[in-house]
């Protein structure tokens, strides 16, 4: 079978090389096998005993970059200064050096553009890609751990590093929140945690100590553990940078940090920011808004061909209302925002209400809410009423009288969109009417509900196909009327994936567009139970399909489409 035109290229250049005669170049080119890329180098390594430097250049000559030998390269502290380490673990990269002001980044993915970009982003420097062995890569990062790059080097400078010596020790000065050492570290956990894809940040204070943990693709992992006197101050140093009463320790309090400015990397996020007294001191939660990627096209958050369409025709009707529901963090305010900038044009008056406002869309008037002062959905929307607008958004229905203004905006003649924190679609009806919506309004108000969830997705690089048997094969059956090979995560994962076996996340979703059979139903007064069954008679998928279906389609596992949403009764 022949080999493709890298593989060809690379045996070439061996050859050139002086590591192959022209007669195991024949036998290569004609080798029975399919030999990809790692096959290839398999089969040069084992049975040609080619090493693994000149491998590594022909490999280089045939992508068009320059060879790298990281096995010399020495790692300081000082290599990862503008590219923290964790990055370099999870995309398996590591700056090299500088040629004036290009940047010179060892890499295995010799296709991976992407990350060379964020690189530059990063550090504000041009890239340029050299192409090192994977092994060689995982060995230098792994002794970059060692060689106390991190957080070791701020949390040694506020007591960690006394180990066993007593708290009481510890000076004041060195843990108060305006101390260098507090200072460097709200900054560092903040930055490694972007770096890291991080969504939320929690800092939560126990008995002995206190820890601060990451959620990466809705999974919450353990990054740090701080002496337990270090936990009032660096919390006070996060209200400071969110303008927040440092005294009041008692209530909980909800800031917002515009971190650009206390970046010495320059990142441009922010971050929402909560308070909570709890039993062992005050926690605090921060979600990570990246002003890079306020929104997505629709056509990229998961949506099936089908309910895209139905749901691209629902945000473009003239006036009505549409909901999404589903717990906090399932990629609500994302499709709200994505719908918002596709039928954003100059001929429509756009008025969000929020609370906060995560992301700042151009073209787009947004009002923050303000509780205390009086400035609640219920009067933004009362304003916006009067303001001529076309479409309105709503952060959330919470109450009886916001309930009832967004229905009367919804049948006067707005386009109303907001969200509900119900289970899924059939239930946010009983929802509305157990706020005291009265159903023939709402019947005539309701264009569709979507409830959503978010899946993480399965590394394509490492996933690992299998034949699903018993439980698993029966919901295929019952829920699709399917059942094939699927895929699931690779235990150990890979540099890819960084080990984890998935890499980012998919939107599901439930899709209720109303229809003359729903009016009627809702009208009644039916069950939530009896509205879905109309609604699937309607063409709508539930949660759970549209999970398996992106199962089937090899997105995403059976693991974690069912630990998500239960199956159908």
């Amino acid at each position: 079978m022949p080999l493709g035109r890298v593989q060809t290229t690379i045996v070439n250049q061996l050859v050139t090389l002086g590591r192959l005669q022209p007669a195991q170049r024949d036998e290569l080119l004609q080798h029975p096998q399919e030999l990809s890329g790692e096959a290839l180098d398999r089969v040069l390594r084992d049975d040609y005993r080619v090493p693994d430097f000149p491998r590594l250049l022909a490999a280089a000559h045939a992508y068009g970059l320059r060879a790298c030998n990281v096995a010399r390269f020495r790692v300081t502290p000082q290599t990862f200064e503008r590219l923290p380490l964790e990055f370099c673990q999870r995309n398996l990269v590591l700056p090299v050096g500088h040629l004036g002001e290009l940047l010179l980044l060892a890499c295995v993915d010799p296709f991976d553009r992407a990350v060379a970009d964020k690189v530059q982003e990063l550090t504000g420097r041009p890239v340029v890609r050299l192409l090192a062995r994977a092994e060689d890569l995982k060995e230098k990062v792994a002794r970059g751990q060692d060689k106390g790059t991190g957080f070791a080097d701020v949390v040694s400078r506020i007591g960690e590093q006394f180990g066993e010596v007593p708290e009481t020790q510890i000076k004041d000065e060195d843990v108060s929140e305006e101390s260098g050492p507090i200072i460097d570290l709200a900054n560092r956990i903040v930055e490694e945690a972007y770096l890291a894809g991080t969504s939320d940040i929690h800092i939560e204070p126990q008995e002995k100590d206190v820890v601060v943990r990451n959620r990466v693709d809705g999974v919450c992992y353990e990054r740090l553990r701080l002496p337990k006197k270090v936990g009032p101050a660096l919390v006070a140093r996060l209200k400071i940078m969110c303008n927040l009463d440092i005294s009041e320790r008692r209530l909980p309090q909800d800031g917002r940090i515009v971190f650009r400015q206390y970046s010495r990397r320059g990142l441009d996020i922010d971050l929402r920011v909560s308070t909570a007294p709890l039993n062992h001191g005050e926690g605090v939660v921060m979600r990570i808004l990246d002003k890079q990627r306020t929104t997505l096209p629709l056509s990229d958050l998961g949506f099936s061909a089908e309910n895209l369409a139905r749901y691209r025709a629902c945000i473009r009707e003239p006036h009505g209302m549409i909901l999404h529901c589903g717990p906090t963090g399932s990629g609500k305010s994302m499709t709200l925002y994505s719908a918002l900038n596709e039928i954003n044009t100059p001929d429509l008056v756009i008025r969000t209400a929020e609370d906060p406002i995560e992301y700042t869309l151009p073209g787009i008037n947004q009002m923050q809410m303000h509780r205390q002062i009086g400035l609640t959905f219920a009067s933004a929307l009362r304003a916006f009423l009067r303001q001529d607008p076309d479409v309105i958004l709503v952060g959330e229905i919470r109450d009886q009288e916001t309930a009832g203004i967004a229905v009367e905006a919804a049948l006067t003649g707005h386009l109303l969109l907001s969200t509900l924190h119900t289970n899924d679609a059939p239930t946010t009806v009983s929802r509305l009417t157990d706020m005291g919506v009265e159903p023939f309004l709402l019947s005539s108000s309701l264009r569709c509900v979507c409830a959503q969830r978010l899946l993480r997705r399965v590394c394509r690089a490492c996933r690992v196909e299998y034949e699903p048997s018993g439980r698993e094969r029966d919901l295929l059956e019952r829920a699709l009327g399917w059942s094939g090979p699927v895929h699931k995560a690779h235990p150990e994962g890979c540099p890819k994936c960084g080990h984890n076996g998935y890499r980012g996340r998919v939107g599901i979703h439930e899709l209720m567009v109303g229809d003359p059979e729903l009016v009627a139903a809702i009208n009644a007064g039916a069950e939530a139970a009896e509205l879905k069954r109309i609604a699937m008679r309607g063409g709508m998928k539930t949660l759970h399909q549209d999970g398996l279906l992106k199962v089937r389609e090899g997105v995403t596992t059976m693991e974690e489409a069912l630990t998500s949403v239960p199956a159908d009764r």
